[in-house]
């Protein structure tokens, strides 16, 4: 028994030392769907995102690194479609559970640039807006062999700002969308 028990423990041990000093290659593809009352009108709003990043961890628990994503979205009856691009840093703090689970929560900070087409009037109209953005994700992290693995998370806080070009309105949002939405990722750690 005290065999086992000392494997498990030198196991968990050199889990947590081979990430420390390592550069973690990692993105996620995230799905949304969500039904929008328009005065009555119902319509169901999809959006599609790719965010790969590339990060050092520095520690056992901390990585810093880069992050970028490129998205879209557009409602069922394809009235307006909207393009989006956000480049930053992201900062992760990871706590592994034993060898195989780990959780971390992701505070993500950038810039970022959105592009609206709406085609429901008889010509399309475009605008475009830049800002900055702001984001915490909390996440699930399952080492699969040696370091590469799968995140899932279902959402998390954060606060965006946009400014439109043409004299076009300034926006900020707060969200915060625990189970509204599902990421699946992959990263490794070399």
């Amino acid at each position: 028994m005290k065999k086992i028990l000392l494997v498990a423990a030198l196991a968990i041990c050199s889990f947590a030392n081979a990430q420390k000093g390592t550069v973690l290659v990692g993105g996620s593809i995230g799905y949304e769907s969500e039904t929008v009352d328009y005065g009555g009108d119902e319509s169901k709003v999809s959006s599609f995102n790719f965010s790969p990043r590339v990060g050092y961890q520095f520690n056992d628990n901390w990585t810093v690194g880069g992050e970028f994503t490129v998205g879209s979205s557009k409602n069922d009856e394809q009235e307006f479609k909207t393009n989006e691009f956000k480049a930053g840093a992201f900062l992760r703090y990871s706590v592994p559970l034993n060898q195989t689970f780990s959780v971390f929560a992701d505070l993500g900070v950038g810039l970022q640039n959105r592009t609206y087409k709406d085609y429901s009037g008889p010509f399309m109209t475009k605008s475009k807006g830049d800002g900055l953005y702001v984001g915490v994700t909390p996440a699930l992290f399952i080492n699969m062999k040696k370091g590469f693995g799968l995140n899932f998370s279902i959402g998390g806080i954060g606060y965006d700002t946009l400014s439109y070009d043409n004299n076009g309105p300034d926006v900020n949002t707060f969200y915060f969308n625990f189970g509204q939405t599902f990421n699946i990722g992959i990263s490794k750690n070399f």
